[in-house]
């Protein structure tokens, strides 16, 4: 398995991106459980390592906890809101390893994001679509390029795996 070399300003340009896709669907889940603040609480934690450059045992925690709101939600749009902040929230403990696993941590806020988004539309594929399209039109460089030191997605079978193939390939173009 090959490393590949990730930068701590590589983690923190992820992160702003990370936590960019992800605010916009965070509603999804608060209007769906308005007293649980975890997933809002990972965004803040991931904004907070930007400006500060340390990864915590905090943030992996909030990471964790978003995770948990996901899974007792209860409501499918707001699942996928909650588990978009918990990847947002552990960008930065993505692993130097060449393999598709570590591709999906680097996607996986704007691919849950999106498939949010479409879930929360009636499963509108359209909206989704729309969403992984702003998401790659506000992808610095630096993402992209961190992305191309990984190998590519296949498109697999479900929309999760067809989100996570459009928006690699468009990344890597």
């Amino acid at each position: 398995m090959d490393e590949v070399n990730i930068s701590d300003d590589d983690r923190r340009l992820l992160g702003v991106w990370a936590a960019d896709c992800v605010e916009r669907v965070l509603p999804l889940f608060e209007t769906k459980a308005p007293c649980d603040t975890r997933p809002r609480e990972a965004i803040e934690g991931i904004r907070t390592f930007v400006r500060e450059g340390r990864r915590t045992a905090r943030l992996r925690s909030l990471a964790w906890a978003a995770h948990k709101a996901a899974r007792e939600v209860g409501d499918p749009a707001a699942a996928a809101a909650a588990r978009a902040a918990c990847y947002a929230a552990a960008t930065p403990y993505i692993h130097p390893l060449a393999t598709p696993h570590q591709s999906k941590h680097i996607l996986g806020p704007a691919v849950y994001a999106a498939r949010a988004r479409e879930i929360a539309a009636g499963d509108d594929t359209g909206v989704g679509d729309e969403e992984i399209y702003r998401a790659i039109e506000h992808a610095p460089p630096e993402v992209r390029e961190l992305l191309r030191r990984m190998p590519p997605r296949s498109a697999g079978r479900s929309r999760l795996d067809s989100l996570h193939h459009e928006l690699d390939a468009a990344l890597r173009s």
